[in-house]
Formats: C-alpha cells, sequence, structure tokens
C-alpha cells in the first residue's frame, strides 16, 4: 500500500507539473482541494477512491494511469499483476487494475472486492464515461440515478459513470465484481 500511494504521489505532481499547473489551478479542475493535493503530493494523504476520480477526472486521464501495473508479455498474450491493487479500509473497496487503460481500444478494467457493509459513492467521472459492472462472486448494488439496483453473480449493470452513482454490498460476505470502464475521447495517457 505504501508503494502505490508514492506511485499516486509521483504520478499527480508528475501530471500537474507537466501542464503548468499550480496547486490552485489542479484544485480548481479537480474539485479537490490545494490542501488534499499537498498532502497527497508530498505523500502525506492516500487519496480515497472517489478523490483519486475526480483528480483523473480533472487532469483528464484515466484512473489507472495512478494504479499502473508492469505488463508481462508471452507470446501475444499480456498479463497484468496484483502489484497496483488499492485498499481502502473504508469504506472497504479493494481495486485491482487488470487491464489498465489502453488508447487504442479506449477502456480500462478492474477487478472490486466490496466488504461486508461497504458502501462507495462516487463523483461523477469525466463526460461520456461509461461503466460496466459484473458481478462475479457475492450480491451487491449499484446506485444509478439514485436508484438502488441489485446484482449477483453473472448478472451486470452497464450505465453512465459521468453522474453520481455508488457501489454497496449489504450482505455478509464479499462481493467482487469486474468494472469495465469505457473512456469516449483521447485521454491525455
Amino acid at each position: 500500500m505504501q508503494e502505490i500511494a508514492q506511485h499516486i504521489a509521483i504520478t499527480l505532481k508528475t501530471l500537474r507539473q507537466a501542464r503548468g499547473w499550480s496547486l490552485d489551478r489542479t484544485a480548481r479542475e479537480t474539485g479537490v482541494s490545494k490542501a488534499m493535493l499537498g498532502q497527497i503530493e508530498r505523500h502525506e494523504s492516500s487519496p480515497t477512491v472517489a478523490t483519486l476520480w475526480k483528480i483523473a477526472s480533472g487532469l483528464g486521464v484515466s484512473f489507472s494511469r495512478f494504479l499502473e501495473t508492469p505488463i508481462v508479455a508471452e507470446g501475444t498474450l499480456l498479463r497484468h499483476g496484483q502489484e497496483s491493487a488499492l485498499i481502502e479500509r473504508e469504506p472497504g473497496m479493494h481495486v485491482v487494475p487488470l487491464f489498465p487503460f489502453e488508447p487504442d481500444l479506449g477502456f480500462e478494467l478492474f477487478v472490486i472486492d466490496l466488504a461486508p457493509g461497504a458502501l462507495s459513492e462516487s463523483a461523477p467521472h469525466a463526460k461520456g464515461v461509461v461503466e460496466h459492472i459484473v458481478v462475479v462472486e457475492g450480491e451487491m448494488e449499484v446506485c444509478v440515478e439514485g436508484v438502488w439496483q441489485p446484482l449477483k453473480p453473472g448478472e451486470g449493470l452497464r450505465f453512465a459513470a459521468d453522474r453520481s452513482h455508488g457501489y454497496r454490498n449489504r450482505q455478509r460476505s464479499a462481493a467482487r465484481f469486474h468494472d469495465v470502464i469505457h473512456y469516449p475521447r483521447r485521454l491525455d495517457v
């Protein structure tokens, strides 16, 4: 977890400086306070998943840009590891980039575990972003347009993620789902 927090700090600072943005400008563009951005850059604080989404959207980059994992080439196959898992004790979310963002394909794929009782609410992502949720294990609910939609293993839901949305697990066992995030326009990868 320490390594991923450091990677997030370095990536944020690098992206901000490459744009020539001050912390004030970055705060305006992302909706994250200047104080919080400074703490993240100095590795004094780790962002929540929701905060990291705001930062990625405001900077016009993919979420996985902050969690990039090494790619191991095996002939024509690409394998990704779990070295860059983002673990959030509150609300109980474990995010692993299975396939980080690929500009030519316009999507990224995450495996996400929600602990029993977990609730994660997300601010809108960049305009036009679409999420595809497929439950692999357990049961969970996804909030879209203010309505909680129950999902069981093998069930999926596609929705516009450029609006507020959320995930929750009201069960006594963990839920695991795949989250394919599709970006409609070219990002600054």
